[in-house]
């Protein structure tokens, strides 16, 4: 079972639009529209929705109801944070 979580977890961080949705999501200070997400990555509301279902099954987002919009909170925002920076320590 553990494997499994962790397989989740890795193929949500697996693909660039659901890294930049993490990205775009840990920067600011309060939850976001899934629809201000969209715009922000230049993408229709549908695709943007799927890999947040995504990131929100492997456990790395939170999205609930205001209202008639979905919002979107990250559950890990410093554990995130750690993560890009080990990626662009890797980088160099």
């Amino acid at each position: 079972m553990e494997m499994e979580n962790f397989s989740r977890i890795f193929g949500a961080l697996a693909n660039p639009v659901r890294l930049k949705i993490l990205s775009i999501v840990n920067e600011t200070k309060r939850p976001l529209h899934i629809k201000a997400v969209a715009e922000a990555l230049g993408m229709d509301y549908a695709a943007v929705y799927r890999h947040v279902s995504l990131l929100e099954e492997a456990g790395l987002l939170q999205i609930y109801e205001v209202g008639r919009s979905r919002v979107l909170s990250p559950l890990h925002a410093e554990l995130m944070k750690q993560v890009f920076s080990l990626v662009e320590q890797i980088k160099r």
